[in-house]
């Protein structure tokens, strides 16, 4: 990408299309092209080609998606399967059909079987059965991968599609409704300290295994990737994980997110855990050793990030009614 390519950052304004925006930014290109949800619908097709034939970008991220935690993905499996296809779909073909010279489109490791061994390899997807409280999401990542694989295949594009686990940071989605684990805890531990209560209570028994990646870091590897590595680099499985490598315990995540919301308070609180509701994926781990070897490796501190994510909850950066 030359520094004034016309790039278009689909979800500019959520957790990934952010930080992806702001990375872009910061590395001196000066022609981005964004549309919010309510002067864009992604999954009106009509309106999506009309947008790409009067802007013509020359490069895509694909990072807007309907996205949100295990209790909302259960409850609305039809919305999330139906919106995150329209949307991958339509912004894909539109690509090809308007000369885009590269795409990158954003996914998740809820692609990859329940019982998948670990840590998760790239050639795991397809081999088993989902998780089936995010199955429908999973379902339309999956085939928007397809989809850019097929079509580097039969059109000679170059749509690369990377597989960011766990992710949390600034303008993330505090909403109880609907956000993932690390922020939900993030405003129930702080609501807890505000308002004095003595004990905040958990899903599942706090025994899965969960990865984290900083946003930041993750803007960072796709630009890389972006700006460094084609199609063909991607193969076989024509996708690429974006992790830390690293794993710890949701115990253990709570824990340490709530040291970080009492930190210099002399005050604690009780975790108590609620093993009526599901754990979900019992472990999920990246295998990142693709991705080291393309070039790149994440770099923020787990507590240090947790830390940073804080404060950008506490100065209003996040997203507190709403999903994105």
């Amino acid at each position: 990408m030359e520094k004034n390519s016309k790039i278009y950052v689909a979800g500019h304004r959520g957790l990934v299309g952010g930080a992806i925006f702001r990375n872009l930014q910061a590395k001196g290109y000066t022609n981005l092209i964004t549309r919010t949800h309510s002067e864009l619908d992604l999954c009106n097709q009509a309106a999506v080609n009309a947008f790409f034939e009067a802007e013509k970008p020359e490069y895509v991220f694909l990072a807007a998606a309907h996205v949100g935690g295990i209790g909302i993905n259960s409850e609305h499996p039809a919305k999330f399967i139906y919106e995150n296809m329209m949307i991958g779909f339509n912004v894909v073909e539109a690509s090809r059909q308007h000369g885009v010279k590269k795409l990158m489109n954003l996914g998740s490791t809820c692609i990859y079987p329940k019982m998948a061994p670990q840590p998760l390899e790239e050639k795991s997807l397809l081999t088993g059965s989902l998780e089936p409280t995010n199955d429908a999401y999973a379902m339309a990542k999956i085939s928007v991968i397809k989809l850019c694989q097929k079509y580097n295949f039969e059109y000679g594009t170059n749509y690369l599609s990377v597989m960011p686990t766990n992710l949390y940071g600034p303008g993330d989605n505090y909403d109880l409704a609907g956000s993932h684990v690390l922020p939900a805890m993030i405003r129930k531990f702080d609501d807890a300290k505000k308002s004095g209560k003595d004990e905040v209570v958990l899903w599942g028994d706090g025994s899965p295994l969960r990865e984290f990646l900083y946003s930041e870091d993750l803007a960072d590897a796709v630009v890389y990737l972006m700006e460094n590595v084609d199609a063909p680099a991607m193969l076989p499985e024509s996708f690429v994980n974006v992790g830390t490598g690293k794993e710890l315990t949701i115990k253990q995540l709570a824990e340490i997110v709530r040291d970080t919301v009492y930190a210099g308070t002399g005050r604690t609180c009780k975790i108590t855990w609620d093993t009526s509701k599901p754990n979900g994926t019992p472990r999920k781990l990246c295998d990142v050793s693709k991705l080291k070897a393309l070039g790149w490796e994440a770099k923020m501190d787990f507590k240090k990030g947790v830390e940073l994510s804080y404060k950008d909850y506490l100065s209003g950066g996040g997203n507190l009614t709403k999903r994105h």
